[in-house]
């Protein structure tokens, strides 16, 4: 491919970008406005690019699409709408700006005026989706399109309003991405500038097409705001007034947790974790945090929420865990149950029951429905050929199996399902296959096994699924997977393994064989409340009154939209089937995947040695949670989402409305009289609350987090344009309309409370406390109501969050790999300063941090008594101090930690 550009024209630069970005293979011919030698019709400084078909492409984004495509990234319908903009709306404005740059020499803001609106609808885009990119995050097309156009004009940043920090990130990351940056060099030459000027002067000004006539309908575009009605605003006046009276009594259901006959009865599972692993923060949220976040939530609502998980421990992932320690199956589950339950205790998340499987009701239920299948002829028989190790004398189960891919090459496919490809496969189809437990080459041997006959079954899927389809919410994806396999023709699929870790089949003949892990796992969700409850029937054999909703990543999808569910409607025993299945996408890390072994990514036993809160790291998970698309952690942007949207957005409003009532009205909430522009306020936080619930009620979590972040943003827009501490020193009127802003913020923040308890429960609860919000208050209303009224008392206000800096976020990623470390930093390596985020004077905090202490010392003791290497007892040491700061912060003492006696300063 030849691509012919011309240097010092904007066309050129972000067709060089996108070059750069998706590694074209071209060959570049340098030239001016008159050698239009490949085009000989385009427009003078268009680029133009000559494919090996001899076809010329010279218009800029269609040759920025055509790299990108021949890389193997598909456009999706943001890029391309994006791209729509980019040409329709950015390029003639951008042309404006430009040529009141070069021509007319304006500057700064006034040089820029005409892309104004233009850069607000992306910095709005941009903070609305939470994403890196201007389409997901990671860098697309649009990305490079949209910079290509911007950089020339706003090269010098004094030009990009200060306000618009969402943009500001995203621009400068653009530009100093490598391929952005060497576009930039190679095509913004200070010679070809003076040459695209004077073609600049002597063309006549650009000019933006008439602004269309003023409207009273507003455009449904995403993050813009649309109008308030008069209707809207006195309906929120009204609800304000009404109180706390008008909101409903928090409900609390007995324990255990039933259906109740005439309330809604949600019933919510997470996807078991394996037990023989540790999870890392992608299994966190795609599965256990995302279903408490939602169970809070439904909570929250007064609905009868019952939240039920627990670990999967049968199948051969265990068995090989066991023989990789030196364990029996058993202790290695009861050793990583009881992790896993402390992760997610730690993690604050409120499972109303965290079980197991390896259990007498997980037998019997399991055994029962195999019956009835059996009863009713949907299990077949079938002799199957198997990979047998003869060394081992003994048939090998799917992952005691590895081999290459048969479909994607990949070298360390497991036996059942390739990690790389997820195409699910037979053992004996793995090219090259090595038995696990000796590395020997296995044979292939016949053997029986049962099946379930799921073309059978077919006939009663079909129609549950576009039932549940057309009643509940599932995820795109999820009904993407589930008609992949309908589309493709359903299978019968083998329910029993050669193992001997299982529930057993109580079947003559195959009596020396256990259930196969993906018929038996899911039942697990029935022992598990079985366990909880012997009333657990009334769950899972009541269709009629409870609502299912089903919580995991996209690989668990046809297990639990297919094989699970045609397992239940075999039996014809009235169990409950999934409304609503949530699947996500996956999580990855920086640039790669978590890997244990490898020393890269946060694993849930790791996180909380990191010295930053749980909160915090459920904050920023369910802020990233990949919903439509993969996602990817990133230590840069965590410490950025901290810092603006968590420290200087919602905990400086929050802060500050606190602070006023207690620095200005002596810690009583003040009288108010509402202005028009007060209860236009309460009017827009009302439609940011209803959308909060539109979006958590179809389980858009992420989506729903923005709704509270954006209530905070208009509140402190509220703040800086009324400026109560100024009018706190002034005349009567003025000072009243301080106590009326400083009541309103109050009670935003009360809300914010309750509406941050889903996803930060022990931040919910701190700001409960210093406000002293009432417990009757500690509810979700679709009305934004005045919950803390003229006299209400508030407490010691305190920040929420703390500063996360730059060399304790640089050490987190150097210590856990960040996809650029090679290894583990070595165990002598102090441990980054942690963040202490719990409010000033918390008992429970002081109690810990003093056990912490003390524990800490008296290590640092033993390891001085036993002669331990200096490096490492200075690490130890390094991490007693900070401990010892984090005491005196929370004790409200200074922070510096005196020099231990008899020791002397160096």
């Amino acid at each position: 491919m030849r691509l012919r550009l011309a240097a010092g024209g904007p066309a050129a630069l972000k067709v060089m970008a996108a070059a750069g970005a998706a590694a074209a293979p071209v060959q570049l011919l340098w030239g001016g406005p008159s050698e239009r030698t490949l085009a000989p019709l385009s427009p003078p400084w268009a680029p133009a690019l000559e494919l090996d078909s001899g076809t010329v492409l010279f218009s800029p984004n269609a040759i920025c699409q055509f790299f990108f495509l021949a890389h193997g990234e598909e456009p999706t319908d943001l890029t391309n709408q994006w791209l729509e903009w980019e040409a329709t709306e950015l390029q003639p404005a951008a042309s404006v700006a430009l040529y009141a740059q070069l021509v007319q020499g304006k500057k700064g803001l006034e040089a820029v005026e005409a892309l104004g609106k233009l850069l607000a609808h992306i910095e709005q885009s941009l903070s609305r989706r939470g994403t890196a990119y201007l389409a997901g995050d990671t860098k697309s097309v649009a990305d490079v399109v949209v910079w290509g156009t911007l950089f020339p004009v706003l090269r010098d940043e004094t030009s990009l309003p200060i306000e618009l920090q969402a943009l500001r990130t995203w621009f400068q990351s653009m530009t100093l991405s490598e391929a952005c940056r060497k576009a930039a060099d190679s095509v913004l030459m200070p010679k070809a500038l003076l040459e695209f000027k004077s073609y600049l002067q002597k063309q006549p000004p650009p000019c933006l097409a008439m602004e269309g006539a003023p409207s009273n309908e507003p455009e449904e575009e995403e993050g813009s705001e649309r109008a308030l009605t008069e209707e809207e605003i006195t309906a929120a006046a009204e609800a304000w007034a009404r109180g706390a009276a008008a909101l409903p009594k928090p409900w609390k259901p007995q324990k255990p947790v039933l259906p109740v006959e005439g309330m809604r009865n949600v019933l919510i599972t997470s996807a078991l974790p394996y037990v023989n692993n540790v999870p890392h923060l992608g299994n966190i949220i795609g599965c256990v945090l995302s279903a408490d976040t939602f169970a809070r939530y439904c909570r929250l609502r007064n609905w009868n929420t019952l939240y039920v998980c627990g670990t999967d421990e049968y199948g051969t992932a265990t068995e090989t865990k066991a023989v990789e320690e030196g364990l029996t199956p058993q202790e290695i589950c009861d050793k990583y149950n009881a992790i896993h339950a402390d992760i997610y205790r730690w993690f604050d998340i409120s499972f109303d029951y965290f079980g197991r499987t390896t259990t007498p009701h997980q037998t019997t239920i399991a055994q029962d429905i195999f019956q009835r299948l059996l009863a009713r002829g949907f299990l077949l028989q079938d002799t199957v050929e198997q990979l047998r190790c003869e060394n081992c004398q003994r048939f090998l189960a799917d992952r005691f199996v590895e081999g290459t891919c048969p479909f994607c090459s990949y070298e360390e496919a497991r036996g059942d399902q390739c990690d790389k490809c997820g195409k699910l496969i037979n053992a004996v189809e793995l090219k090259n296959p090595q038995c696990k437990l000796c590395r020997g080459v296995p044979v292939v041997k016949p053997t029986r096994h049962l099946f379930l006959d799921l073309p059978k079954l077919e006939e009663r899927l079909e129609p549950w699924l576009e039932q549940s389809w057309a009643t509940g919410d599932w995820t795109a994806n999820a009904r993407y997977i589930t008609r992949s396999w309908i589309r493709d023709g359903l299978k019968p699929r083998c329910i029993t393994r050669d193992l001997k870790w299982g529930t057993p089949v109580p079947l003559d003949g195959f009596r020396d064989k256990v259930f196969y892990v993906w018929f038996d796992a899911p039942i697990g969700y029935l022992s598990i409340t079985a366990n909880y409850t012997d009333q657990w029937e009334r769950w899972w054999k009541n269709p009629q009154q409870v609502e299912l909703y089903n919580f995991m990543a996209k690989d668990n999808v046809p297990f639990h939209s297919v094989v699970f569910p045609c397992s239940l409607l075999g039996t014809e025993d009235n169990y409950t089937l999934v409304n609503h299945l949530i699947a996500t996408e996956y999580l990855n890390y920086e640039d790669g995947k978590f890997s244990k072994s490898r020393g890269v990514g946060v694993f849930g036993d790791m996180a909380k040695d990191t010295g930053i809160p749980a909160d915090i790291w459920r904050f920023y998970l369910l802020y990233l949670r990949p919903e439509g698309q993969d996602s990817a952690f990133s230590w840069s942007d965590l410490m950025l989402k901290n810092n603006s949207e968590l420290l200087n957005n919602l905990g400086n409003f929050i802060n500050r409305a606190g602070m006023f009532v207690c620095k200005f009205f002596g810690g009583t909430v003040p009288d108010m009289v509402l202005t028009p522009d007060d209860k236009r306020l309460l009017a827009r936080v009302t439609l940011e609350l209803r959308q909060y619930h539109q979006l958590l009620e179809k389980v858009r979590i992420r989506d729903a987090l923005r709704c509270i972040l954006s209530i905070s943003r208009h509140g402190n827009q509220y703040i800086q344009v009324n400026e109560p501490w100024k009018r706190i020193k002034g005349d009567e009127k003025d000072r009243q309309r301080a106590g009326t802003v400083t009541g309103v913020a109050v009670n935003m923040a009360s809300m914010l409370a309750v509406l941050l308890q889903p996803y930060m429960p022990s931040v919910s609860s701190a700001i409960q406390g210093q406000l002293c919000i009432p417990p009757e208050c500690f509810v979700l209303s679709h009305d934004f109501t005045c919950t803390l009224p003229p006299g209400h008392r508030v407490g010691t206000v305190s920040p929420l969050f703390q500063k996360l800096e730059n060399d304790q976020v640089e050490a987190l990623r150097k210590r856990f790999g960040g996809g650029q470390a090679k290894q583990t930093p070595p165990a002598s390596e102090p441990s980054p300063a942690p963040a202490t985020l719990l409010p000033l004077g918390d008992p429970q905090l002081i109690q810990q941090l003093t056990e912490e202490v003390a524990k800490q010392g008296n290590h640092v003791r033993q390891l001085k008594a036993n002669k331990a290497e200096k490096a490492q007892v200075d690490a130890e040491v390094a991490k007693l101090l900070e401990l010892k700061k984090q005491l005196a912060v929370a004790e409200g003492k200074s922070p510096e930690v005196p020099v231990p006696k008899g020791k002397r300063k160096k």
